[in-house]
């Protein structure tokens, strides 16, 4: 069994929800070296989150950060939330990185991604403006 780890970094992104599997596959050429195992993506910052999901159809992903911005709203006239020293939309991504979550784990099979047809690994970014976002990939598994 062996470990690796390493930090890459996402390109700068506003608010939206945006498909980086092939990003994380080219962050990650070790990945052909392991035959089976689990490769575990974190996300270091507290207002924006990673999933799993479509991977086809973009506007999958418009829906869903529309419907995010719908369930937790921003806070235009100051009374939903006490935590507002950075902006209005803040908070509200706190909450949205609370539901979705900071990780992700994905199989590896065969040195690649063990995903589903229509799955992808999302980067969520919950801030109106762009930033620039830091993940810790960690890959445990039995190399080829």
């Amino acid at each position: 069994m062996s470990w690796f780890q390493k930090t890459f970094t996402l390109p700068p992104k506003a608010r939206g929800s945006y498909l980086i599997t092939e990003e994380v596959v080219s962050a990650l050429p070790e990945l052909k070296n392991y035959k089976v195992g689990i490769v575990h993506l974190f996300v270091q910052h507290t207002s924006c989150g990673l999933s799993l999901n479509e991977n086809w159809d973009s506007d999958v992903r418009v829906d869903m950060s529309d419907a995010l911005d719908r369930i937790v709203p921003e806070d235009k006239k100051g009374n939903l939330y006490r935590h507002s020293c950075e902006g209005p939309d803040d908070m509200p991504a706190h909450v949205k990185s609370a539901l979705v979550g900071a990780s992700v784990t994905v199989p590896i099979s065969n040195g690649k991604l063990a995903l589903g047809t229509w799955q992808g690994v999302w980067y969520l970014e919950f801030r109106a403006a762009r930033h620039t976002r830091k993940v810790v990939a960690t890959i445990q598994g039995e190399k080829m």
